[in-house]
């Protein structure tokens, strides 16, 4: 089972940081782990912000994953990625990308999870865990009872894979996720919040 980082940063588009500063400020403040989202942007743009974000990445010895696009993660040196219901196939993904890639995959129940584990995924992100104004068109709501009978059926199916939490996920949840069965969680606005107010009271 590959290990990887229990809290992940998702990058969003933000008014004043681009999303390779992003990166920098959370790999600074010592997260270990990086997704790039830039789902509305132009191939040019995405490579860009990928290259500058890896070099923050590199800096830090940190893990730095593209959310889809496999192609532009091999062309710009990437070693993981992360692939929703719609993208590209895991087994597809993994014959361009190669077996020490790290490739996670977008679940909303069991079953997908399931399919995610036996295409080859090294970890999957389960969500929604709550409503998230980052996401447009949510899947259904999984909610901290629908962790838990997920993990339940899980470990009864003897499948062992990293889940992490995602959608709406406040740093101050997680432990409770864990104590659902969850490896760990990805969040995106209240993870920068907390390191915009840190970083602006520091100057």
């Amino acid at each position: 089972m590959t290990t990887i980082s229990k809290i992940h940063y998702i990058t969003q588009d933000h008014p004043d940081l681009s999303h390779a500063e992003q990166a920098r400020l959370v790999f600074e403040a010592g997260y270990s782990c990086v997704q790039i989202r830039m789902k509305n942007h132009s191939s040019e743009e995405i490579k860009k912000e990928v290259r500058l974000a890896k070099e923050h990445a590199d800096k830090w010895k940190g893990i730095l994953i593209l959310n889809d696009f496999p192609e532009l993660a091999k062309e710009t040196g990437l070693t993981a990625v992360h692939l929703g219901i719609n993208d590209m196939p895991i087994r597809e993904a993994r014959k361009l990308l190669g077996e020490k890639c790290i490739i996670g995959g977008t679940a909303n129940n069991f079953n997908t999870v399931v399919n995610h584990y036996e295409n080859g995924a090294d970890y999957i992100g389960l969500g929604p865990y709550q409503f998230t104004t980052t996401k447009k068109n949510l899947s259904p709501i999984i909610g901290l009872e629908g962790y838990r009978k997920i993990c339940k059926q899980l470990e009864k199916a003897q499948i062992h894979i990293p889940i992490l939490a995602v959608g709406g996920i406040h740093l101050n949840e997680f432990k409770l996720l864990q104590q659902a069965g969850l490896w760990g969680i990805a969040l995106s606005g209240d993870l920068l919040r907390k390191i915009e107010k840190k970083y602006f009271e520091a100057k």
